[in-house]
């Protein structure tokens, strides 16, 4: 596809996901249909009624370049969001230039204060009661120790941070704001606190005894959704600028729409034309058409009522279009990352454009006839995929849709 001059493309990626801490290893594994689910051991979860959750598969690398030990005390979300930024830093091109330009910086981070202090807690500590050790956000505190010398912002949004977070930065580069940006979510929830939570809210599987098998979506047998941890970074710039540098692409951000439904805190809208205006929004921008869409990441978290409601808006969208567009959801695999999740699945996305190749939803035996879509179920799918849209449906009504384009 050609892309307008004016276009915004992807160049760098960074991530540390339940699949893995690069991204090959992480598309060989989604591919593959691994799961990255597992029983929580970092804490005592007998009490608990879902123990299990997408866990990192290993430390969190550190970042060339930084201090090994240092880095090594940092909490875990400081080290996560020090390492995919970086990491798409290094990926772009633009590591060691980095202080030559003005870097942008937006994440999707939720609950950041909560995290910290919840951990502190554990530890024996007060911090929750001394607020002059947090006068500096993890954002900010990422932009200081990377030496970024152009704007930053925070963004919180639920499920939907990260395309949030993406079309900020586009509109900042389209303002000349930044010569780049970094943009994308982190999320390290899996704690006590927020493991009971969601369990106590019986949004969570209780299908304890296979944690890999928890995670269902469109399945007729599923039972909650399946917490994960993990974020993603993507480097963004202009596409003039990109071109001239001769920069590896990813993709074009073609597009993004946002909607509220403010209906409930935490129950999809029973009214889908919110979620569907996202979605046009998106694609009109995008100037795409339903038929011209080859793959759609579902936000389907594995929850009776979620997945259902989303299929309806899907039907509504793309009418007969649907019948051919696979539709999967790799929350199967990684879980629900929560303020990463669109994050994370837009790296899905890049993965499918790049590999040609659709991520299969695992542990789809018995799909849901309400959930009536051209399933991947099990299999990755080999095909083109010139044209990725992502939906990212948050907690509170945050309805977002992401297309990204072959370039």
């Amino acid at each position: 596809m050609v892309s307008h001059p004016s276009a915004v493309w992807i160049t760098g990626v960074g991530a540390a996901t339940p699949l893995g801490h690069d991204y090959h290893t992480i598309a060989e594994r989604l591919l593959a249909g691994r799961s990255g689910v597992r029983v929580v051991s970092a804490f005592d979860v007998s009490q608990h009624p879902s123990q299990i959750a997408g866990l990192l598969p290993e430390d969190i690398p550190c970042p060339a370049d930084l201090d090994v030990d240092q880095f090594k005390a940092l909490e875990p979300l400081e080290r996560l969001m020090l390492w995919s930024c970086a990491t798409a830093l290094r990926d772009a091109g633009w590591w060691d230039r980095r202080t030559e330009v003005r870097v942008g910086l937006i994440l999707g981070v939720g609950a950041e204060l909560f995290e910290i202090w919840e951990a502190d807690a554990f530890r024996g500590g007060q911090r929750i009661h001394e607020p002059e050790n947090d006068s500096e956000s993890l954002v900010q505190r990422t932009r200081r120790k990377l030496q970024l010398s152009g704007p930053f912002a925070c963004v919180s949004a639920a499920c939907a941070s990260g395309n949030y977070a993406l079309a900020q930065a586009r509109r900042w580069l389209e303002l000349d704001w930044v010569d780049v940006c970094l943009a994308g979510a982190c999320d390290m929830a899996v704690t006590p606190m927020g493991l009971a939570g969601f369990g106590n809210l019986r949004a969570l599987s209780r299908r304890n005894s296979d944690p890999q098998a928890a995670s269902r979506p469109f399945d007729r047998g599923r039972d909650g959704f399946v917490m994960g941890e993990g974020g993603a970074v993507f480097l963004l710039e202009r596409a003039e600028q990109a071109r001239k540098r001769s920069a590896r692409v990813y993709a074009e951000m073609a597009g993004c729409g946002a909607s509220s439904d403010a209906f409930h805190m935490v129950i999809p809208a029973s009214d889908p034309e919110p979620a569907m205006a996202a979605m046009r929004q998106a694609l009109s921008e995008a100037r795409v058409n339903p038929g011209d869409v080859a793959y759609i990441n579902a936000h389907a978290t594995s929850t009776p009522v979620g997945d259902s409601a989303e299929a309806r808006v899907l039907e509504r969208v793309l009418g007969e279009d649907l019948r051919r567009v696979p539709v999967s959801s790799t929350k199967s695999m990684t879980g629900h990352l929560l303020t990463a999740a669109a994050a994370v699945e837009a790296l899905t996305c890049l993965i499918a454009m790049e590999r040609h190749a659709v991520p299969p939803t695992i542990n789809l035996d018995d799909p849901d006839p309400d959930c009536n879509l051209c399933h991947v179920p099990n299999h990755a799918r080999s095909q083109p995929v010139p044209v990725a849209l992502s939906n990212s449906f948050g907690f509170g009504g945050s309805n977002t849709c992401l297309v990204l384009k072959a370039v």
